[in-house]
């Protein structure tokens, strides 16, 4: 059998520099999107022993005395899944405050435990928190992108790039999981997606939920995947089922704990009454909205619609991944008023500098694209730094003051 490739995560260098300065550090993201392997790549180097929560014998012995077994933790040490043992964090915390040294342990989390009660609280201070995402277009290609430093500096020249065409949906549909993507396109790939969000709501969400509510999760999240890149509708997502939306509603945070959906929330400043003010709902990888789907790179080409849809989404995930190791903290909103004008995305970074990047699936861009752009323009008055509308052609065209048509594949190309 082939040996998997391993790919270069930019985030390293993160995680190296916050074990310089913190006692604990939290990488957490969904299962298989590469915790461990970056854990022991950066931790078994340094002297750090490896410990998985996945073993039920090492979790129950946690979960009895979590407060013996942290005490007899080597000096470093790599905790797994750490999830599975929430009583562990008051004894870390102990452990902590008595020995402040920085990179005593690296936990890893498949769930969002900083939803578990009080314990963004107990850490506070003790603990970096990193977000590592599936894998980004630019680690595959195995560059560092400089999109990101582009669009705030409005630095985008006359260049001819490559169209994707076909391409494009080969990589929508791809999505980012490391697996995944080794994989064959086709049969191969979408199996493993199922078996993987299978898997996960087996795993993750069992403990959580009563048999009858676990049954109602794999049509929730398909209904999910075909809403993503749409306001959240939870009427919509209630309807084929017997329950409240309120529930509907609990389900899908639930989903969010284990990082299969996000919502982008909407961006406004308070004078701006007109805003719409609801969430969109975006699927984690566009891969697994695609299988869950049933849609192959072949079916989404040809689904322009579709395709339009889950494009958006895989920008708005790139970004997202390119912003993990960014050196700015940015924030990410999305744009529509009570016109239905709309931005896919905003970005703000800092006080005073927000950029909208419109996602389209055509290789032309004209004047009404840039229409989300120009209110978002106005809206956001001295502070708009630049818009982009990201589309499939193959030449990076200014359009107007600060105003720019960029190819899809200038995000994680040079």
């Amino acid at each position: 059998m082939p040996q998997a490739r391993v790919y270069l995560r930019f985030a390293r260098e993160r995680l190296l520099e916050a074990l310089e300065d913190a006692p604990l550090v939290l990488l957490h993201g969904p299962r298989q999107c590469g915790k461990t392997t970056l854990a022991k790549d950066v931790g078994v180097a340094a002297g750090y022993a490896y410990f998985s929560f996945d073993e039920p014998g090492l979790a129950a012995s946690a979960k009895a005395d979590p407060v013996g077994f942290v005490a007899d933790l080597p000096p470093k040490a790599i905790l797994d899944e750490v999830q599975h043992v929430p009583e562990i964090f008051a004894a870390m915390k102990l452990a902590v405050d008595r020995d402040r040294r920085p990179g005593r342990a690296i936990l890893t989390g498949s769930a969002n435990v900083l939803l578990l009660p009080k314990l963004a609280d107990s850490l506070a201070g003790r603990m970096r928190i990193l977000r590592l995402y599936p894998l980004s277009q630019s680690e595959l290609a195995g560059r560092s992108p400089d999109f990101l430093d582009r669009l705030f500096n409005a630095d985008f020249k006359l260049k001819r790039h490559r169209r994707l065409g076909p391409e494009l949906a080969e990589r929508v549909v791809a999505g980012g999981f490391p697996e995944a993507v080794s994989l064959p396109s086709g049969r191969k790939r979408r199996d493993w997606c199922l078996s993987y969000v299978e898997a996960l709501l087996e795993k993750d969400l069992r403990e959580h939920l009563k048999p009858s509510a676990l049954a109602v999760m794999p049509q929730l999240l398909k209904m999910a995947a075909g809403q993503t890149a749409h306001l959240v509708n939870i009427s919509e997502l209630a309807g084929p089922f017997k329950v409240s939306r309120n529930t509907i509603g609990e389900y899908t945070n639930l989903l969010g704990r284990v990082f299969l959906l996000e919502n982008l929330p909407p961006w406004h400043r308070n004078r701006l009454s007109r805003l719409v003010k609801t969430p969109k709902l975006h699927m984690a990888d566009t891969g697994l909205a695609a299988a869950l789907l049933g849609a192959d790179a072949d079916d989404l080409y040809k689904d322009r619609t579709l395709l339009g849809q889950l494009l958006e989404t895989f920008v708005v995930q790139e970004l997202r991944k390119q912003a993990s190791w960014y050196e700015s903290a940015l924030e990410f909103h999305h744009y529509r008023d009570k016109d239905k004008v709309e931005v896919d995305l905003v970005l703000e970074r800092g006080l005073h500098s927000v950029a909208g990047v419109e996602v389209k699936t055509a290789a032309s861009v004209d004047e009404g694209d840039l229409k989300g752009l120009r209110k978002l323009a106005e809206a956001a008055g001295k502070d708009f730094v630049a818009g982009v509308v990201l589309y499939d052609g193959d030449t990076t065209l200014k359009l107007g003051q600060n105003l720019f048509a960029v190819p899809l594949a200038s995000l994680w190309e040079p």
